[in-house]
């Protein structure tokens, strides 16, 4: 094995039921892990069975009563020895994304990064959990709105980020006082164990209770126990909008909470007055970095026809620069997808862009020979294409990206706006007035909305979500924290009196 694995405490051949601090010999399903980037095994994790999943739950609902008795900034203090111990390990475990997942090595070291700063952002957060206090109609009356931690909360995630979206939602869900299960992908489950053995050296040191911080391996069958357990008061789950849609159903038929955090089909505006010393890196990082494999991905390119000959042979160019090849070496700057099921769906998309009478301008196609033979590399590609074929329309996970032209700021506005995703949205222009109506209530739709930056790398401290069929859900800064609580209205009266509320008079 290599040497950062055996640093995470991994194996060849590792459980994946965890109550937070202690291992439970797991029966389910095995699944062994294989790096995109050279098609060799990693590993292998124990998949959780129904009982390993019911003897969690149950232990997160002991904990739970426990946990939320702790004072919010000693709960944050947990977290910012995670942080710290996420610091030391930050090295070892964004080689682990980068070979697991096959995002670049700056790409994996960038993710731990992000679970660094939400610790950060949440032991803040800890000493601020504030309420609000209002007037009363009534004299002698006080009136005020606090928050309560939830129970038990279900995280969801992706392979794409293998380890920030987990703990983007568990260190607020902490600090609010709630205990977490975790069901990862089961793409990267390496990553997930490595998870939990930073976090219980933590959580042993300070004495948190046990059933905290839960973890159960599994395929959808898994999810399907967790999304229709009434046990587990939130669910967030990240994921295509397909699976977001049965999530949903899911949970809302017991009444249940969700965040959910679906597809994007994210567009970039070209204006006449965009600076192309900003705009042409932040258009080929949006599409080619993570292989095309973020939700907020650049996947088309919305260009002025004054400026489409020029940023479309910019574009041919810089493409023609990029090194494709292993993630772990940091001279390359596109790693694999991440497994020969999603290079099916690339070619695919390709072929059907074709067939409609898409352009390609930078060929696509699979890489084979020295240095490629996972079979999971492929060239990042760009189709001249239309916003309303269907294959546009659709979110595929893949480094391709479409480009049109528009002829006025509207039809751009139309065409940005005419996808049933909305996450993330940006615009490049040193306009004014162009800029301000793409953040206006008439502009972009998405959740997410820049300017003279790309559309992907969001920062921590902003809520993290998008509209429409994305799923609404909002996750890591501002005041998402209040989606991992249940908010209570409070009326004291310290009068002698019982008056009633509109002055209604019931004397007995």
């Amino acid at each position: 094995m290599k040497d950062f694995l055996k640093e995470l405490g991994l194996n060849e051949s590792n459980e994946g039921t965890s109550t937070g601090q202690n291992w439970i010999s797991s029966d389910g399903i095995l699944f062994e892990s294989f790096s995109p980037t050279d098609g060799e095994k990693i590993g292998e994790v124990k998949g959780s069975s129904n009982d390993n999943y019911q003897a969690v739950v149950a232990q997160a609902e002991k904990a739970f009563e426990e946990w939320r008795m702790w004072p919010a900034p000693k709960r944050g203090e947990v977290v910012r020895q995670i942080g710290e111990a996420l610091r030391e390990k930050k090295d070892v475990l964004g080689k682990l994304v980068s070979y697991e997942m096959g995002k670049s090595l700056q790409e994996g070291l960038g993710e731990v990064q992000e679970m660094i700063d939400i610790c950060d952002f949440a032991v803040g957060l800890s000493r601020q959990l504030h309420g609000l206090t209002m007037h009363s109609e009534r004299p002698m009356h006080r009136m005020y709105e606090q928050y309560h931690p939830l129970g038990v909360v279900g995280i969801i995630s992706a392979f794409n980020f293998p380890v920030a979206v987990w703990a983007w939602n568990s260190m607020l869900a902490w600090i609010c006082g709630d205990v977490c299960i975790w069901k990862p992908s089961e793409k990267v489950t390496l990553c997930a164990v490595a998870c939990m053995n930073i976090t219980a050296e933590v959580f042993k040191r300070n004495n948190v209770p046990e059933g905290v911080n839960g973890l159960v391996v599994g395929d959808y069958k898994v999810g399907e126990l967790m999304t229709n357990d009434k046990r587990v008061a939130l669910i967030s789950a990240t994921g295509s909008i397909r699976m977001g849609k049965k999530v949903g159903e899911a949970v809302g038929r017991r009444l249940g909470k969700t965040i959910l955090e679906l597809g994007g089909n994210n567009a970039i505006i070209i204006t006449e007055n965009a600076d192309l010393k900003i705009a042409i890196p932040g258009i080929v990082f949006g599409a080619v970095g993570t292989c095309g494999q973020r939700c907020t991905s650049t996947r088309r390119l919305i260009i002025h026809e004054s400026m489409y000959d020029q940023i479309r042979d910019t574009l041919i160019k810089a493409y023609g620069q990029l090194r494709i090849g292993d993630p772990l070496d940091s001279n390359n700057h596109v790693g694999p997808l991440i497994d020969t099921d999603a290079v099916a769906m690339y070619s695919k998309a390709l072929e059907e862009a074709k067939r409609l009478g898409g352009k390609l301008l930078v060929e696509g196609g699979v890489l084979e020979g020295a240095g490629y033979e996972s079979g999971c590399y492929v060239k990042p590609t760009i189709v001249e294409a239309k916003n309303e074929w269907e294959i546009v329309q659709e979110e595929t996970f893949a480094p391709i990206l479409y480009l049109m032209k528009y002829s006025n700021f509207e039809e751009a506005l139309q065409i940005q706006n005419g996808v049933k995703q909305g996450l993330s949205s940006a615009i490049m222009t040193t306009n004014m007035r162009e800029s301000e109506i793409f953040l206006s209530h008439r502009g972009s739709d998405c959740g997410i909305a820049n300017v003279n930056i790309g559309t992907s790398g969001a920062e921590i401290g902003g809520a993290f979500g998008g509209e429409k069929e994305t799923g609404g859900g909002r996750e890591s800064g501002s005041d998402a924290w209040k989606a991992y609580m249940r908010r209570q209205t409070n009326t004291i009266n310290w009068s002698t009196e019982l008056p009633l509320a509109q002055g209604i008079k019931f004397d007995l």
